[in-house]
């Protein structure tokens, strides 16, 4: 009877190329250069350690000096949420289609989306298309709200 014994393959051309090619790589003053061209060839900012995260913080100090800016900007509102409040029930079919178009709703889920009113529709969206949808759904005979 035979013992089995562990058989080693012996390294070929290319493992041995990969450990001699290992070693520099490891070394940080390749590595360093290699980082450095490709943040200059791609314009990558160099970013402190923590990537994104740290980032972000010292983007939070000049803030109160923003707040004094934004304080009138909230005065007036840009964006706003609309929502069905009510429609008249002869209009119920033209309503029905209007919110399809306009969100992108399979037929039976317009249909749900129009019975369960009053329902929220559109989130940020910007005052002159507001007033469009408002309009365009009060000729419909529906009630739209903009908050």
């Amino acid at each position: 009877m035979r013992l089995h014994t562990p058989f080693t393959a012996p390294k070929t051309d290319v493992e041995t190329e990969m450990a001699n090619y290992s070693g520099p790589i490891k070394s940080e003053s390749l590595w360093d250069n290699l980082v450095t061209s490709l943040k200059s060839k791609l314009n990558i900012p160099d970013m402190p350690m923590g990537g994104f995260a740290a980032a972000a913080a010292p983007a939070a100090a000049p803030a109160p000096v923003e707040e004094e800016e934004a304080a009138p900007a909230a005065q007036e509102k840009t964006l706003f949420t609309l929502t069905l409040k009510s429609f008249d029930a002869s209009a119920k079919p033209k309503i029905i289609k209007e919110i399809k178009s306009m969100l992108g709703l399979s037929l039976v889920d317009s249909k749900k989306f129009v019975e369960s009113a009053p329902k929220q529709m559109k989130e940020s969206v910007p005052k002159d298309e507001c007033e469009k949808i408002v309009a365009a759904m009060k000729t419909l005979g529906a009630v739209v709200v903009m908050e």
